[in-house]
């Protein structure tokens, strides 16, 4: 399953810390930040369910760059 997410992030360095945060997460299989237009894609591994997931995403943002937001 994939879904996307709108984010708020100042830079494209910042982008890339959370794309790197995301694919490390369990339950995503992959995920894409695309800088210019705010949105982070996620792909989900099969069985998981984004409700539970997103959460952890959110978290392991936060630990590389504390001023992002992803709105779930």
């Amino acid at each position: 399953m994939k879904k996307s997410y709108k984010i708020e992030v100042d830079c494209a360095n910042c982008a890339n810390k959370m794309e790197d945060a995301a694919k490390k997460t369990p339950g995503v299989k992959d995920a894409v930040v695309n800088f210019m237009a705010l949105k982070m894609h996620v792909e989900f591994e099969d069985g998981a369910d984004p409700k539970t997931v997103m959460p952890a995403v959110l978290k392991n943002c936060k630990k590389v760059e504390d001023d992002c937001e992803i709105y779930l």
